[in-house]
């Protein structure tokens, strides 16, 4: 059950986007988190949510979409995220890994609600602070994009040192690139086993 969840959450970047996402469905995903562990169980992190489309397009212009697709500025409109979730923090401190964790409940719990995520770094902070008036005090390490996939995504398996980059075929299929998990494992130490 738990591998199904890791499959069928992808980085979706197009939404049908009236299908809206309820502030209690936003609240339970933070939920998710607050039952993960912290760093020194500090808990760091705060979160603002939107679902409202007024809001939502104060955000949308702050967000840099899919780099590795140069001819592709986005969805349009119809196919932008329902809602976000923006995760600040008064002091993040670049060995903590609280924003992963955060990132990964977050999105886990939407696939297990049947909508889709897409975690963003690329931020234009300055537009984004200013567009929602976030305190200065907060940093902005992710904004998670959430709605409704409208789109397939086809995991391709590759061997270390195969081209990682994403794309989309003449269908419009999104295919991602995974190094298998033995490319991934550069030592094993397994138990002996006795002899019968």
């Amino acid at each position: 059950m738990l591998k199904t969840f890791f499959l069928q959450n992808r980085s979706y970047r197009r939404f049908i986007e009236d299908v809206d996402i309820p502030i209690s469905d936003l609240k339970d995903m933070i939920e998710f988190v607050r039952l993960s562990p912290a760093t020194a169980n500090l808990q760091p992190l705060r979160y603002i949510i939107s679902n409202d489309p007024e809001t939502n397009e104060k955000i949308f212009p702050a967000l840099n979409w899919a780099g590795y697709l140069r001819d592709w500025d986005g969805p349009v409109i119809g196919e932008r995220p329902s809602a976000y979730i923006i995760i600040v923090s008064e002091n993040l401190n670049p060995s903590m890994c609280d924003h992963g964790i955060a990132l990964l409940a977050i999105l886990l719990a939407a696939t297990e609600k049947r909508y889709g995520g897409c975690a963003i770094a690329s931020i234009k902070r300055d537009i984004l602070r200013k567009n929602l008036q976030i305190d200065e005090k907060y940093e902005i390490p992710l904004v998670i994009a959430l709605g409704k996939p409208a789109e397939e995504i086809i995991i391709e398996n590759i061997k270390s040192g195969e081209d990682v980059k994403y794309w989309r075929d003449a269908n419009n299929k999104h295919h991602v690139p995974k190094i298998i998990v033995d490319e991934l494992i550069i030592e094993t130490h397994q138990k002996k086993q006795k002899a019968d």
